[in-house]
């Protein structure tokens, strides 16, 4: 039983409580411009890219203007409510940070726009714990592409194939998967995976107090 190579952290789901606020705020917006959300669109934007997300804004749910112009007034307003609402962190995720921090190398896969990654990074304190924080802005595709984790691998000189990741969200878990990871899943409440996406995963925990040497010495 070895230690693996490195693990990898979502974000949004993971290290802070934000999908209901992505949604919340999504969903005001197309209120505003007198829009009808589709409940179809909520899950399916989780773990997109900016861009992926954003289209969909305006091809499916139909706002007006380009997708970089859709993306900037999604990510002013998740930024205007982090910074009145305060972050809400998840149990246990600052310290199984540090605790994996103190065991392997530790980064950040994320769906979050750079901007909002290193807002919640420099709030939580922990931009000494993680050696690499990538935003799937930075790769060509989204989740549940494998992009994301893989630039985080190679980018901490490591194999994905002995690293783990740590997920909350079907594209997400299907993004770590895909790029030959053993995966941790933590099923948020709101739009957990289903059954067929959790067999993906080689841990299913309550918390991230469950995160613990001994279970990431057992997964590879």
């Amino acid at each position: 039983m070895t230690l693996p190579a490195a693990v990898v952290f979502d974000m949004d789901g993971i290290l802070i409580e934000t999908e209901p606020i992505w949604d919340q705020v999504r969903r005001r917006l197309a209120a505003e411009d007198g829009l009808l959300w589709p409940e179809s669109s909520t899950p399916i934007m989780m773990g997109l890219s900016t861009q992926e997300w954003a289209s969909h804004m305006t091809d499916v749910v139909g706002f007006a203007g380009t997708w970089q112009q859709v993306a900037q007034r999604v990510i002013d307003a998740m930024a205007e409510a982090y910074a009145h609402g305060g972050l809400p962190e998840l149990p246990g995720a600052v310290e199984a940070v540090r605790r994996m921090a103190g065991l392997v190398p530790t980064a950040i896969a994320s769906s979050s726009p750079r901007r909002l990654i290193d807002t919640v990074v420099a709030r939580l304190e922990l931009g000494e714990a993680l050696s690499v924080t990538v935003s799937t802005e930075e790769v060509p595709r989204g989740k549940p592409y494998p992009d994301g984790y893989l630039k985080a691998c190679e980018l901490l000189g490591v194999d994905a194939r002995r690293s783990v990741a740590v997920e909350d969200s079907t594209n997400g878990i299907r993004s770590a998967h895909a790029a030959g990871m053993a995966v941790v899943c933590v099923p948020p409440g709101f739009h957990p995976p289903a059954d067929d996406t959790l067999a993906l995963c080689s841990a299913v925990i309550d918390t991230l107090d469950d995160l613990t040497e001994d279970l990431v010495r057992g997964l590879l």
